[in-house]
């Protein structure tokens, strides 16, 4: 069985990750002769992770050709320009998390370090006065970029926030149309090799055999594959992401949809917030040490903004990940492969990137030695650069006087980020590594809006004159706000574009 060219990929488990796997494999693998099949039961349900996503998926739904209009229509989506924080420095503070960029870089260096500079001398504007898109989710506009909108509409990034169940039915509309095998069942056991140890079939509850020379593990926290079979390992993270529960309910959306995400902190976690078409999606995140089920579930529910449309769905979690993410011939792709919580919406992002890197070291043979071990480094470092900025919005609080926050505000830190910190807050030096997911923007954002921000700035930026400094500062404050100014608001885009049909409920 190790020198038989793989020609069947198996998919264990549903779900976004079940069906966005099947989606990608479905067209970069079809034409190369390799079937795909998933394998998913009616009677198991999925956790639905994902419903706020960042500007990376909007790359993903492109190369699967799938047209943005009918996706936004299909899923009941909106857009989403960035993240707003409310009591994370302080408990009555805000700020705003932007996709994108701030200002225009000066004379060949970061446009932050001519901020920080004018604010030494005077300047008192704040970083949303000079980012697109922060100007934009105030003030309730979008506009999608297009070749003629000019450049600086184009700087406008943008992602969405969507039905995680509706994703996965339209990416299973998708894949089924393009060979895609669905076959119905609980997976009862899985065979293996009795020398290689390799699966070599999935048997199912309906005396269904599902054979294949690489499979998938797609099967959320249960991990059948990955873990029930090769006892991968989990390395846990709860001690520096200790929010281990949530609650999460739908309700009533009040007034048009805005186009980004709240994150609200509270006693013992924070509470998202995630307009959609047809409804707001809501949710607690929390630790038990500090706070009990019964009690996050009635601060969630007493703050609900509209009519509750679901009942309260309790989810446990632990944050860390597989120590191995592919082992023999089985790849863990989604929460089977690991957990970070959703305070960034990378869910999605984490399962997009384990699809892509699969793709690229797609393996001839099930013994495919050199590329599990390059996709499980590349996987661990994914994580933990996600991690490692997770950790930043705890430890960069101002919050004092609740357990829960005194506890994450003092607690030792990663190393790797505790150099990026002190580069960060010395005079704002930030560089990326690696293939590393959150940039300067993200960073500064969340330093800045906590703060916690730069102290000083790059001397260099000392070599424009003042005068000419704050002529540009403010010429980039009036290109912002005019373009902000031209676009229609959020809801009258979706109207003209991609208006999704009323929800039962709605009619």
């Amino acid at each position: 069985m190790n020198g038989t060219p793989i020609k069947r990929v198996v998919i264990a488990g549903g779900g976004s990750a079940g069906w966005m796997t099947a989606a990608a494999l479905s067209k970069f693998c079809g034409r190369a002769g390799i079937s795909v099949t998933l394998v998913e039961s009616e009677a198991i349900g999925t956790v639905g992770v994902g419903e706020a996503t960042i500007p990376p998926i909007g790359k993903f739904n492109d190369h699967l050709g799938i047209k943005e209009d009918d996706f936004v229509r299909e899923t009941q989506a909106t857009y989403k320009l960035g993240i707003e924080f409310v009591g994370w420095g302080a408990a009555e503070e805000r700020y705003f998390h932007p996709f994108g960029t701030y200002g225009f870089d000066l004379e060949g260096m970061d446009f932050h370090q001519y901020w920080q500079r004018g604010r030494d001398l005077g300047e008192d504007h704040s970083l949303d006065d000079y980012s697109l898109n922060a100007l934009c989710a105030y003030g309730g506009k979008f506009l999608r970029p297009e070749a003629d909108h000019g450049p600086v509409i184009n700087k406008l990034a943008y992602a969405f926030h969507f039905d995680a169940g509706l994703y996965a039915a339209f990416l299973r509309r998708l894949a089924e149309a393009r060979g895609v095998t669905r076959v119905e069942g609980r997976i009862e056991h899985v065979e293996r090799d009795p020398e290689s140890g390799l699966i070599t079939a999935l048997a199912l509850d309906n005396t269904q055999r599902i054979e294949g020379d690489l499979f998938v593990d797609c099967t959320g926290f249960r991990a059948m594959l990955i873990e029930g079979e090769f006892e991968a390992g989990f390395e846990d993270w709860s001690h520096w992401l200790p929010v281990n529960r949530a609650v999460a309910v739908a309700c009533r959306r009040e007034g048009d949809p805005e186009p980004y995400t709240r994150s609200t902190a509270r006693s013992a976690g924070w509470q998202w917030r995630i307009p959609l078409q047809h409804r707001t999606g809501n949710g607690h995140v929390y630790c038990d040490a500090h706070m009990s089920a019964e009690q996050a579930e009635e601060q969630l529910v007493t703050s609900l903004e509209g009519e509750a449309l679901t009942s309260p769905n309790h989810l446990r979690f632990q944050t860390g990940h597989r120590k191995h993410f592919w082992e023999g011939n089985c790849v863990a792709i989604g929460l089977s492969s690991g957990f970070l919580e959703p305070l960034e919406s990378t869910s999605l992002h984490l399962i997009q990137s384990g699809i892509a890197k699969l793709i690229s070291l797609f393996p001839h043979h099930a013994e495919a030695a050199v590329e599990r071990e390059e996709y499980n480094r590349l996987m661990r470092d994914d994580f933990e650069h996600i991690r490692d900025f997770l950790i930043l919005h705890y430890k960069a609080t101002r919050r004092e006087g609740q357990p829960f926050w005194d506890y994450v505000r003092t607690m030792p830190v990663p190393g790797t980020l505790t150099q990026k910190m002190d580069l960060l807050r010395g005079s704002g030096r930030f560089f990326k590594y690696d293939a590393e997911l959150f940039d300067l923007t993200s960073w500064l954002a969340v330093a800045e809006g906590q703060g916690w921000g730069p102290e000083a700035y790059n001397p260099v930026a000392d070599a424009l004159s003042e005068n000419d400094l704050r002529q540009s500062l403010a010429n980039m404050r009036r290109t912002l706000a005019k373009a902000c100014g031209a676009m229609p608001t959020h809801q009258a885009f979706i109207d003209r574009y991609c208006k999704a049909p009323p929800a039962e409920w709605a009619r």
